[in-house]
């Protein structure tokens, strides 16, 4: 593939894109939190046992993109209402969907990083309307996009005027059906070759299984990947959406200082790093 001249080509450093006093592209950023906002009770429980735990940020869907019409869309703007209580419970910044351009201002208005999925990934309308947004977004892949269909997808953003986009490796769609997605970890490596962005890994999509979402978070750090966005809920077997990927609050709990001793490892070893 040849070098891309994109607005997030290599060769000037890693850009980094602070939120709420984090950094990506400098800090390890792990996201948590439940697939969808389901309650009051459901979304508070979790922001405080994620934030607890050790996240640094709080996930959770307002606006749920189904593939049945009939299976649970999300809350929509009393699932935000519950984010912003959440933030001010915990503190923790919220990262949130968007799926319209209608609803951006509605959204901005309660998170502080706007999620495009998957689906919307190749939406150009949207894209270029979050270039005047105003706040971080979080690009996922799609997932059938190629490397540089997702590189001219961050483009549109880019380009538009907003220079704060994160990339996020979810899965993609290939002939094995034993998971949900196949998650190409191969893909955060390249994107640090050829692209200044900030790369972080959905190990809860990208394997659509509970119990493949820690050996994946450990194998997407030691990638070399600037985050981790994963799902949690407390009683996952109930959950409206995503049952069987969303982790426990005491997986997580479990989870987290794997990771973060794994990334400090990492970190140490690299050349000319200090003792």
């Amino acid at each position: 593939m040849k070098r891309l001249k994109l607005g997030g080509a290599a060769g000037a450093g890693r850009r980094i894109v602070e939120v709420g006093g984090l950094a990506f592209g400098r800090d390890f950023i792990i996201i948590a939190g439940p697939c969808a906002v389901e309650s009051e009770e459901q979304t508070l429980r979790t922001a405080r046992l994620v934030k607890e735990a050790g996240a640094d940020m709080l996930r959770g869907g307002a606006f749920k993109p189904r593939l049945s019409p009939y299976d649970f869309q999300g809350l929509g703007a009393a699932g935000l209402k519950i984010l912003k209580a959440a933030k001010k419970a915990t503190g923790l910044p919220i990262v949130t969907e968007v799926m319209d351009a209608r609803h951006i201002d509605e959204v901005s208005a309660c998170a502080d990083i706007l999620q495009v999925g998957s689906r919307n990934m190749q939406n150009y309308t949207l894209l270029k309307e979050l270039g005047n947004a105003g706040r971080p977004v979080l690009l996922k892949r799609g997932m059938n996009a190629t490397l540089e269909e997702w590189l001219h997808a961050a483009e549109y953003i880019l380009s538009a005027g907003n220079p704060r986009v994160i990339l996020c490796e979810r899965g993609i769609r290939t002939f094995e059906t034993y998971t949900r997605n196949t998650l190409d970890l191969s893909i955060v490596p390249a994107v640090r070759e050829i692209s200044s962005l900030p790369v972080i890994v959905d190990p809860s999509h990208g394997t659509g299984k509970a119990s493949l979402v820690r050996p994946m978070s450990l194998a997407a750090a030691a990638a070399g990947a600037d985050g981790l966005l994963v799902e949690v809920h407390p009683r996952p077997a109930k959950a409206a959406s995503d049952r069987g990927q969303q982790i426990t609050p005491r997986a997580f709990a479990d989870l987290v200082p794997a990771v973060r001793n794994l990334v400090a490892h990492l970190k140490a070893a690299r050349p000319g790093a200090r003792p």
